[in-house]
């Protein structure tokens, strides 16, 4: 199960932030309510977000995807299909870091995927939420 709560933050310059907090498991059966709620946000307006991991307890592989779809719905890009499994990521590389999706407080087990599996080289980390709103 997973809860999907988003507060919006101000930076000092004025533009808003929304923090997507995720509290539960991320992984097949969540991960595209995870893409879902992204969507609308960016359909709203939204151009920046940071992703609290704080009480992430899991991240599967359909959890590295819900990422990589989140850094390109706010680049503004199509997300992957996820119909088309991860045949649908390798076509859609992260070429660069995703400067609109900072992550938070990854919890130990979800830091070791993101190390393990290359991903975290294309997200700035922070353990500190007023120190991350701050670096957008």
């Amino acid at each position: 199960m997973l809860t999907i709560s988003v507060d919006n933050e101000t930076t000092a310059s004025g533009d808003g932030i929304a923090v997507m907090r995720l509290d539960g498991e991320l992984d097949a059966a969540t991960y595209l309510d995870v893409i879902g709620r992204a969507r609308e946000l960016v359909d709203g307006g939204t151009t920046r977000m940071l992703l609290d991991l704080s009480d992430l307890s899991y991240m599967g592989s359909s959890g590295l995807f819900a990422l990589h779809s989140l850094a390109m719905l706010l680049r503004g890009e199509a997300a992957p299909d996820p119909e088309g499994g991860w045949g649908a990521m390798h076509q859609a590389e992260m070429r660069e870091t995703a400067a609109e999706l900072k992550l938070l407080n990854p919890q130990p087990q979800v830091d070791r995927v993101l190390e393990r599996t290359g991903m975290k080289r294309f997200f700035e980390v922070h353990v500190d939420r007023a120190a991350a709103i701050a670096s957008f």
